[in-house]
């Protein structure tokens, strides 16, 4: 767990289910090795491996934000069944180094997407 001064806490585990993205009626992403970052009182965060995601669904944007505890989020648009979702997808390239983990991986809206599902391995 990392905790800044401001008692902002962030923890990242391996998630041991299968995660699944779907749009479109599309499987986009899924994975076995997803990070569920939780951060404050946020609900958690599946991160997904990029070898996981049909990166061809996937188009980088030029949409950027900032966060002061994980750094600078690009994202990217995903478009499968013919649903187009505008910066449904964020990630991590170079985050702070208490979250290094993330580092390349996906993180999915879950308004933007039809579902994340999560199922047990």
């Amino acid at each position: 767990m990392t905790q800044g001064a401001s008692g902002h806490s962030i923890t990242i585990t391996e998630n041991p289910h299968r995660i699944r993205v779907l749009l479109g009626g599309f499987i986009i992403a899924e994975t076995t090795a997803a990070l569920t970052l939780r951060e404050g009182s946020l609900p958690p965060v599946q991160y997904i491996p990029r070898q996981d995601a049909h990166m061809d669904l996937l188009e980088a944007t030029s949409h950027r934000t900032h966060c002061p505890f994980k750094g600078d989020a690009s994202y990217f648009t995903a478009s499968a069944g013919g649903l187009v979702a505008e910066n449904a997808v964020w990630s991590y390239e170079t985050p702070r180094e208490e979250v290094a983990r993330i580092a390349g991986y996906l993180a999915f809206y879950p308004g933007k997407v039809d579902a994340i599902e999560e199922f047990a391995s």
